[in-house]
C-alpha cells in the first residue's frame, strides 16, 4: 500500500491507502499491530468519473459525516474530452463505508490534480489542499506544488481562489537526476497551540532521495514557512524512501506519523509498506519523528 491515511475514531483506527486492486479497501485495528481487511470503502467502478490510476484517499468526519477525496485519471475515449487527474469527493455516514460518490470530478479549473486532503479548523471552517501537477518542457522536468483554497460550508466548491502554499524551494528538495522531479506533494495539515503544520513530500516517489518535510504558519492560507531542520525524515540503513504521510492521535494522546516506505531500499519503486512512528512536537513550531 502506498500514501497510506490513518484516521483515529473512537470504534479504533482505520486505514485507506493506494492498493490498486479494484479500489480503496478499508483496514480496521483496535491496537495499530493487527488489520483487519473489511469491504472496499469505494469501489473504482462506482466512480462516475476517472478510468485509472485511482490514488490517495484520505477520510475526514465533517458535520456528522465521514467524507472521502480521492485521485484519479481519466484516458479521454470521446473527442475533445479533458484528460488528467482530478480530485473526487464520496460521503458515508460510517468510517468503513460504503462511500457514495457526490461529486466526481469535485472541481475543474482545468488543471491537473491530486492529493486531496482537507482540514476542518476549530471554527469548522474547511479548506482543502490539493496538488497542481504536470511537466515542464524545458528543461524537461515534472512538477508539483501544493494549494490551498478555503471550501464553502457544504462542500460543494471553493469559496474563493486556490493560493501556493508550498513547491519544492529547499535544497534538499532538488530532483533526482534521474527521475527529474521538483515536486511538492501529499500534504496534511493539523493544529496544535495555535500552531499549523503542514507536512509534505518532496521529489519522486520512486527515488531513494523521497523524503517528508514539513513548515508551520499562523493561518491555513499561509503564508507557509518551511522549517531549517527539514527533511522530518529521510531514507536511512532502516529505510528507503519516506512519503506520502498523515498524522494521527495515538492511544497514549501523543500523535502518530504514518506513511509509506520502499518495499525493497535498494530497488524503490511504486512498491511500498506502511509505516507508524511517534511524532513529538519538541518546541512550537518544531517537529521530530521518533523512530523505534
Amino acid at each position: 500500500m502506498g500514501d497510506p491515511f490513518l484516521l483515529s475514531t473512537p470504534q479504533g483506527y482505520y486505514i485507506w491507502g493506494t492498493t490498486g486492486d479494484g479500489g480503496f479497501t478499508t483496514f480496521f485495528s483496535n491496537d495499530l499491530q493487527e488489520w483487519e481487511a473489511r469491504e472496499k470503502a469505494l469501489r473504482f467502478s462506482d466512480s462516475p468519473w476517472g478510468n485509472r490510476n485511482f490514488w490517495a484517499p484520505e477520510v475526514c468526519y465533517y458535520q456528522g459525516k465521514y467524507y472521502m477525496t480521492y485521485s484519479c485519471e481519466q484516458k479521454p475515449v470521446q473527442p475533445n474530452e479533458p484528460e488528467g487527474f482530478r480530485i473526487c469527493l464520496a460521503v458515508s455516514d460510517i468510517p468503513e463505508g460504503p462511500y457514495k460518490v457526490t461529486n466526481a470530478p469535485w472541481f475543474d479549473n482545468g488543471w491537473s490534480c491530486i492529493d486531496g486532503h482537507i482540514f476542518v479548523d476549530d471554527d469548522e471552517t474547511p479548506y482543502l489542499f490539493f496538488n497542481k501537477t504536470g511537466v515542464v518542457e524545458e528543461p524537461w522536468h515534472l512538477y508539483g506544488e501544493i494549494y490551498v483554497v478555503r471550501l464553502k460550508k457544504d462542500l460543494s466548491g471553493f469559496d474563493g481562489d486556490p493560493i501556493l502554499a508550498s513547491k519544492a524551494e529547499q535544497p534538499w528538495e532538488d530532483p533526482d537526476p534521474e527521475k527529474k522531479s521538483i515536486c511538492n506533494e501529499g500534504a496534511f495539515v493539523f493544529k496544535k497551540e495555535g500552531v499549523y503544520y503542514l507536512t509534505y513530500s518532496a521529489g519522486h516517489y520512486a527515488s531513494p532521495k523521497y523524503a517528508i518535510g514539513y513548515a508551520t504558519a499562523a493561518s491555513p492560507l499561509g503564508p507557509w514557512v518551511k522549517a531549517g531542520d527539514n527533511p522530518l525524515l529521510a531514507g536511512n540503513e532502516a529505510i528507503g524512501g519516506p512519503g506520502h504521510c498523515s498524522v494521527s492521535v495515538a492511544p497514549d494522546g501523543g500523535l502518530l506519523l504514518c506513511y509509506h516506505v520502499h518495499a525493497e531500499r535498494s530497488k524503490p519503486s511504486g512498491d511500498r509498506r506502511v509505516r507508524i512512528s511517534k511524532l513529538a512536537i519538541l518546541a512550537p513550531g518544531k517537529l521530530s519523528v521518533l523512530m523505534d
